[in-house]
């Protein structure tokens, strides 16, 4: 039986109808070999941050994308528009040859159109956008394309950061999408947000979005849960206990919010030895309980009369533990050809000591800091009308008059200190099963050396999210059981060097030691006892009879000791040079105890040394917190302030 050509069309639509019907197969004359999206549940049709903006401007007009369901000659695209149309919708652009539009339409409006079978998805129409400053000088938008199909984009997503600080105005839109899973006050004031001003800062730069300035002031995780941990009052003051009770409390509720990483951008005067220090202990309950702490170094690197100074490590970054953060000068470039130092920056050694039975004073004189990140002069989200801008209002960045879009600009190492909180939790997202020293060891391995400058003031070097991201992505997920000497890596080790903003550099190559710094590409190959749990990184050194000696139970033969920093009898040494009598290097001092520095930004009497007068020691905190006078991060003002 012949059939006309008429009918074959009439049968050939209807089966491709049916087809559509039972299986979802695209009808649309554009489907040749392309995958298309199944249609999506109405409780799935609205992206999160739409959501979101709905709930904070309903009366306000939205740009959206609207996705259609697919359908013969797009006759349901015609339908949706015309409702859409009704409902006060403006289309600005057809897309996708006639399935997918972009529009303005009421908030209101959006909520009714889930349930609309003709829409298989509306989106915000995003910004398309830059990377900021700060992610990109540390190599972090670099990273961003380092994951695999079951990580995603390296942006910390699902990893939780806790910051311990003064509380988080969880309303600025560098928090958008309720990324603020927990909160809580250790302060007794009873509220979580940010009277002070400085946990916002802190926050944002761990883990701001790029949603302000299109993208200008992006933070170094912008997905990562946060959890907001308040320590600090309203005064920017806090006491041990109060820090204590917020490690402790991060500790019972790891697994509920998937904590790996602690920030602490506040110290205290660090007189006793690690050992003895209650919060260098419950610091190192935290690491035991396999999250990194992350802990500024402090903000005094220098003297009043600019003189630099010595042995001003900060408790809880006394502590071996934890990866103490020291601040880089950027001088505003995202090349890193020019990154230096900041002045302010505290430097090691350590130098909280014991007490023996006959009165002999002991001190711990580890190297301090292991790494340094960008702290100078950072701009980043401002809680509003908090006192640190009501007391220096040049702290403004004056980026937008609207409260939720409000930037502000800080430098110490309390700014550097979340940089690399951030970085931690890309490490811990790229592979999760990561150890805290393995990270940790990561960071270090990858950084960049700063030119003239020693461990004592940089540590390992400034911070490389590209290396250390690309690196964490290579070594194995299968550590439980690993021994010395094991293979690390899944395949051949990386180009240890990265390339930023057009400046090419070599890694540094090595790890801190408490005295000492070892260096050799069997750091990255092999596997080091020093990276299980149960053991501290820096112990692969140890002191026999005056003389540094690798581990055989936790260093490979492989590595290789830099050249003494501190013998047995803890007198330092640098480059030949023997320190005596509590003078360092020829240009700095080394602090005799009783004059170490607290962290006058952060503590509510503000005093750097007890030797200081009070305006002494409060001019000293402002000019940390103001930063060094050089050229510096630009703020780049917000051309959308309503959405």
């Amino acid at each position: 039986m012949k059939i006309s050509k008429s009918a074959l069309k009439v049968l050939m639509a209807a089966f491709l109808v049916a087809s559509f019907l039972t299986m979802g197969i695209p009808l649309t004359a554009g489907f040749k070999g392309t995958a298309q999206a199944q249609s999506l549940s109405p409780s799935r049709k609205l992206s999160e941050d739409l959501d979101e903006a709905i709930y904070s401007a309903s009366e306000k007009t939205v740009k959206v994308i609207v996705d259609m369901e697919p359908s013969l000659n797009n006759r349901s695209y015609s339908k949706t528009l015309a409702k859409l149309s009704a409902k006060g919708g403006i289309i600005t652009r057809n897309l996708n040859g006639g399935q997918t539009a972009a529009m303005e339409i009421p908030a209101s409006a959006i909520a009714s159109l889930k349930d609309d079978t003709g829409i298989r998805y509306i989106s915000l129409d995003r910004p398309t956008v830059v990377s900021g400053h700060l992610e990109t000088t540390t190599g972090a938008a670099m990273a961003r394309n380092l994951g695999t199909t079951a990580t995603g984009a390296i942006d910390g997503k699902n990893v939780g950061i806790a910051i311990l600080d003064s509380g988080i105005y969880a309303a600025h839109h560098s928090f958008l999408t309720n990324r603020i899973v927990a909160s809580v006050d250790f302060t007794g004031e009873g509220r979580t947000d940010d009277p002070y001003g400085h946990g916002t800062h802190v926050a944002s730069i761990a883990a701001g979005n790029n949603h302000v300035a299109n993208g200008a002031y992006t933070g170094v995780a912008p997905a990562a849960k946060i959890i907001n941990v308040r320590v600090l009052n309203s005064q920017g003051a806090g006491s041990t206990s109060n820090a204590i009770a917020g490690i402790d409390w991060c500790i019972a509720n790891k697994a509920a919010y998937n904590i790996r990483v602690i920030n602490m951008s506040f110290g205290a005067t660090a007189a006793d030895s690690y050992v003895n220090d209650p919060l260098c202990q419950a610091a190192r309950r935290a690491f035991n309980a396999g999250i990194l702490v992350c802990a500024a170094a402090g903000n005094s690197g220098k003297n009043a009369s600019g003189n630099k100074i010595y042995g001003a490590i900060h408790s809880p970054g006394t502590e071996p533990s934890a990866l103490t953060v020291g601040a880089a000068n950027t001088l505003g470039t995202d090349s890193r050809s020019d990154d230096t130092l900041a002045s302010f920056s505290s430097s090691g050694p350590t130098r909280g000591y014991t007490t023996s039975a006959n009165g002999v004073k002991r001190y711990d004189n580890f190297i301090k800091p292991e790494i340094v990140a960008p702290g100078n002069k950072i701009v980043a989200a401002a809680s509003p009308n908090n006192r640190i801008l009501s007391i220096t209002p040049s702290l403004d960045a004056l980026v937008s008059t609207t409260a939720v879009h409000k930037m502000m600009t800080m430098s110490g190492t309390s700014m550097a200190t979340p940089a690399v909180a951030g970085a931690a939790a890309l490490l811990f997202q790229r592979n999760p099963n990561l150890t805290p020293n393995l990270a940790k060891a990561i960071l270090e391995y990858t950084a960049q050396t700063i030119r003239n400058r020693n461990n004592y003031q940089q540590g390992a070097g400034q911070l490389n999210i590209e290396g250390a991201v690309r690196l964490a992505g290579l070594v194995r997920t299968d550590l439980t059981g690993r021994v010395l000497g094991d293979a690390l890596l899944t395949g051949t080790a990386p180009t240890a060097s990265t390339t930023i903003a057009g400046y090419s550099f070599q890694w540094g190559g090595g790890l801190i030691q408490k005295w000492n710094f070892v260096h050799g590409a069997d750091l990255m190959t092999k596997y080091q006892g020093i990276y299980g749990t149960g053991v501290l990184l820096s112990e692969g050194v140890l002191l026999s009879n005056g003389t540094l000696l690798g581990s055989g139970m936790l260093l490979s033969t492989g590595t290789t000791l830099s050249q003494g920093v501190l013998s047995s009898t803890g007198v330092l040494l640098s480059t030949g040079t023997l320190v005596t009598a509590g003078t360092l290097l020829s240009d700095g001092t080394l602090l005799s105890d009783g004059t170490l520095l607290s962290d006058g930004t952060l503590l509510s009497d503000s005093v750097f040394a007890s030797s200081m007068s009070p305006p002494v020691a409060t001019a000293l905190a402002m000019s940390a917190m103001e930063g060094d006078a050089t050229t510096a991060m630009l703020p780049i003002l917000d051309l959308d302030p309503l959405n």
